[in-house]
């Protein structure tokens, strides 16, 4: 089994690596970006340092991979974060340095897209971190939601086990970033309904694994990041969200139905499931038509879990995926999920 760990943890005061490994929209959305590195100096007490990439769109795989290993080699860089996620991260694996990423072993954050990197990272032996975004979560209008940046806090600078909660308030509506009165006013929230268990009869410890759907399914069509041996996650917990790509409830059964068949399903003894995503500017859903949307992908997932793996525990509407606020999920770390005390706390 690989041999996991979690890299050393940054202070305040150090310089922190933001690179764009899926797509440069720094270059075309400034004012998020410029906000999150405002935020990142202020708020957190972190130095930005941008890459050559950092605000390119168009840059190839080659050049991106190059920034990352840049980043990595660096010994004045602490930790890394991700601007924002993109579509064709995949490309970019190839190009990345594993050795001398496992010689220098650095806390990242991303999500979305950047479930590529944090696969390549786990499978390096190293943890990262499922969230936070410069763009999306630190470049958030007016203020970061507190529940975001409580947890991000407690990821990047401390150690040791950190209890999630429910979000008491939610958002997936978004505005155009291009518009600047988007960022006079918080985006509007409506109440949570808390998280829903199924199986909860047990306690579960183990480390995670996963990420956003649509990329795992990339992935495994790739034969990319995935581990040879299936044992390595025997007893884990399973990470699954949706993008703003909103898959059909048909699309995320389909891919939970061939993760099952190829034997990854059973492997873990939890499903962690992120809220859903149910409005884009594509499908600018009414409420009504979100929450069926997301009650036809709840479904979608039991039917598939009753299927390959009826007895794992689930927990549905954990708030890391695209959706706001976000909590931070160390990738390949402990996560502990306590079915009878309805808690699930994990070790940043």
């Amino acid at each position: 089994m690989t041999t996991i760990s979690y890299p050393p943890k940054p202070s305040p005061g150090d310089r922190i690596a933001v690179i764009s490994p899926g797509a440069g929209l720094p270059g075309l959305f400034p004012r998020p970006f410029e906000l999150g590195l405002e935020r990142l100096r202020e708020e957190f007490g972190l130095e930005p340092v941008e890459y050559p990439t950092t605000r390119k769109m168009g840059a190839s795989p080659q050049e991106r991979a190059a920034d990352v290993n840049a980043a990595f080699a660096d010994p004045d860089i602490k930790v890394i974060m991700a601007s924002i996620g993109g579509d064709d991260q995949i490309t970019v694996l190839p190009y990345l340095d594993r050795e001398l990423i496992r010689a220098n072993p650095k806390p990242f954050f991303g999500m979305s897209d950047n479930t590529n990197l944090l696969a390549f990272l786990s499978n390096t032996g190293i943890v990262g971190y499922h969230g936070a975004t410069v763009m999306v979560q630190l470049g958030r209008p007016v203020a970061m939601d507190p529940l975001t940046a409580e947890s991000l806090r407690a990821a990047l600078f401390t150690s040791g086990a950190y209890e999630l909660r429910p979000a008491e308030r939610w958002n997936d509506v978004n505005r155009d970033w291009a518009d600047p009165a988007t960022f006079d006013a918080e985006p509007e929230t409506k109440p949570g309904d808390g998280w829903t268990w199924v199986n909860p009869d047990r306690v579960i410890e183990g480390r995670s694994w996963g990420g956003c759907l649509e990329i795992l399914g990339w992935l495994l069509m790739a034969d990319r990041e995935i581990a040879r041996d299936l044992s390595e996650y025997d007893g884990g917990v399973l990470l699954l969200e949706t993008s703003e790509d909103m898959p059909s409830s048909a699309e995320v059964f389909r891919t939970l139905r061939n993760m099952g068949e190829r034997g990854l399903l059973r492997r873990f003894s939890a499903l962690l499931m992120g809220r859903p995503k149910t409005w884009s500017f594509e499908r600018p859903n009414s409420p009504e038509e979100g929450a069926r949307y997301a009650a036809e992908q709840r479904e979608a997932v039991l039917r598939a879990m009753r299927t390959y793996a009826p007895d794992t525990t689930i927990v549905f509407d954990v708030d890391f995926g695209h959706t706001d606020p976000q909590l931070v999920i160390p990738y390949g770390g402990l996560v502990r999920v306590d079915g009878p005390a309805r808690r699930i706390t994990v070790t940043y």
